[in-house]
């Protein structure tokens, strides 16, 4: 199952913090497309992820966003 989180607007730690209670609450497998626009975010994003247990499958750009595609470990 696939779900979206916008975190634009939101800085450092908030759009990781969001993307964690997010995934909580999801099943492992379950994809998680976090869009941001936080500069940081290009660091935080895939070392939550390699700290978490997820895998960061693709990271993309929009415009000035990043769209992050997770799937849950």
């Amino acid at each position: 199952m696939t779900h979206e989180l916008d975190a634009t607007g939101l800085l450092c730690p908030l759009p990781v913090l969001k993307a964690r209670k997010r995934l909580m609450a999801l099943s492992s497998g379950d994809v998680l497309i976090v869009t941001t626009d936080d500069p940081a975010a290009v660091i935080d994003i895939p070392h939550f992820c390699a700290e978490a247990g997820h895998t960061l499958q693709d990271a993309g750009e929009n415009g000035a966003a990043m769209i992050w595609t997770i799937v849950k470990g």
